[in-house]
């Protein structure tokens, strides 16, 4: 460690909170489409992308353009007291983009946690009804009720407690661990018709106001949901008068190869989050809902200070730009396709892994200690994102017992990169497989 990392260290462990942990000792200097360069000038090839965050690349020049533009003209002034363009061409992009002929309307905050908070608030005023059923596996974010929400308990749950009234867990469709025994395709998408039998032994479709769902389970393992899933049950809370809320912080944007992974199933939800490669790593997030549930609050009911910041409503327009003007959604569906071939064959040659999954360019490899029993083999993933770091590959692990590494790099990774990281992978089974 250099000195001047040395230095920075100290200050870091002098200065900052403890909780608000890093995953890496790196000090970023600069960042540009897939890669990153510490301070020592060290390469690293970037799978993560910021946990999702930059789909269209680090420092993409147009974004970079976009919010230079913005800041010289003026940075703040609050959407709720002065109004400006960008956040009304913002909205309608988004209300035109999210899946559903239903007509839509928009709000904006400043985080995927600020999101969930505003749509499980607008659920509940449109429905006059208070019950919240998340699932497991599900993140929804650290603040108090998207910590309710979320499943895991440690670390984001752990010590902060008591949590939110009203808000329920029910099964997720985790197919390689199935919570009911069953094997797709026989098994009939209990998992969904599950919520049926909930609804009677755990609350009542009369007080429930939203199922809130991530489309892909992120922080949860990568968990993919079976084609006959998410319409199963959106039918049943259509059934009921229930709320259908799609998490898509994480799987918006283009990660799923399209631009909300709900495209894929053909749901239209009543209200959708997203978030982080919204706008390239600018703070903002927006709720989406059908027009007739987001006007039923009062003005003033939903809001905030940053809400709708111009350099971040910039930088949100501009992505729109690139995804279209790039075609990065048919480039993010190529990368996915290698991506997901690549990990197949990994899994042919190393016993290390279980299970490999996704859609487009969001994918997991679960890692277990025997195909059999499926005994999740945590210290192994940890070895091997340790590993990789090492030699220049940044990537992360995820799940319910930290043994799932997810793939989340900019859709703009190259071929050679994509083969490089993978290389790296590769020999980091090989080292970890001989121990």
């Amino acid at each position: 460690m250099t000195d001047k990392k040395k230095a920075l260290t100290q200050l870091r462990e002098k200065y900052l909170a403890n909780g608000f942990a890093s995953a890496r000792p790196c000090y970023v200097k600069k960042a540009k489409g897939s890669l990153v360069w510490d301070m020592d000038d060290k390469e690293y090839i970037d799978f993560a992308g910021g946990i999702a965050v930059m789909n269209v690349g680090h420092s993409h020049p147009s974004i970079v353009a976009a919010v230079k533009d913005q800041a010289e003209n003026f940075m703040h002034t609050c959407f709720m007291v002065l109004p400006y363009e960008s956040t009304i061409t913002l909205a309608e992009k988004l209300c035109t983009s999210v899946p559903g002929p239903a007509p839509k309307k928009a709000m904006f905050a400043n985080s995927g946690a600020e999101a969930v908070e505003n749509a499980v608030k607008i659920a509940r005023y449109y429905t006059k009804r208070t019950g919240i059923i998340a699932f497991e596996g599900g993140f929804h974010g650290r603040t108090l009720m998207g910590m309710s929400l979320t499943s895991k308990a440690k670390p984001y749950k752990l010590g902060f407690g008591p949590f939110a009234p009203e808000t329920y867990r029910i099964p997720y469709a985790y197919c390689y661990r199935c919570p009911f025994g069953r094997e797709y395709p026989s098994c009939d998408i209990k998992c969904a018709d599950h919520l049926e039998e909930f609804l009677i032994s755990h609350t009542a479709p009369e007080t429930t106001a939203a199922i809130i769902a991530e489309p892909i389970a992120g922080e949860g393992g990568y968990m993919v949901p079976p084609p006959e899933y998410f319409p199963e049950l959106k039918a049943i809370c259509e059934k009921h008068g229930i709320l259908f809320i799609a998490d898509e912080i994480q799987t918006g944007m283009g990660r799923t190869g399209t631009l909300f992974a709900m495209e894929h199933w053909g749901v239209e939800a009543d209200i959708t989050t997203t978030a982080k490669s919204l706008a390239a790593g600018m703070p903002l997030s927006a709720v989406v809902g059908k027009a007739e549930i987001m006007d039923s609050v009062h003005p003033g009911g939903i809001g905030g200070t940053y809400g709708a910041n111009p350099l971040a409503c910039r930088a949100a327009l501009a992505v729109f730009d690139v995804i279209e003007q790039e075609n990065l959604l048919q480039k993010g569906k190529n990368l996915g396709d290698k991506l997901i071939s690549a990990l197949q064959a990994l899994q042919k040659d190393f016993k290390l892994i279980g299970d490999v999954r996704g859609i487009g360019p969001l994918a997991a490899l679960e890692l277990v200690k025997d195909q059999k029993t499926k005994q999740p083999a945590p210290e192994e993933t940890k070895a091997i994102t340790d590993y990789c770091f090492d030699r220049g590959l940044i990537l992360l692990s995820c799940g319910t017992y930290g043994n799932v590494l997810r793939f989340m790099m900019p859709l703009v990774t190259t071929d050679q990169q994509l083969e490089k990281g993978i290389s790296i992978l590769s020999d980091a089974f090989k080292a970890i497989s001989e121990k």
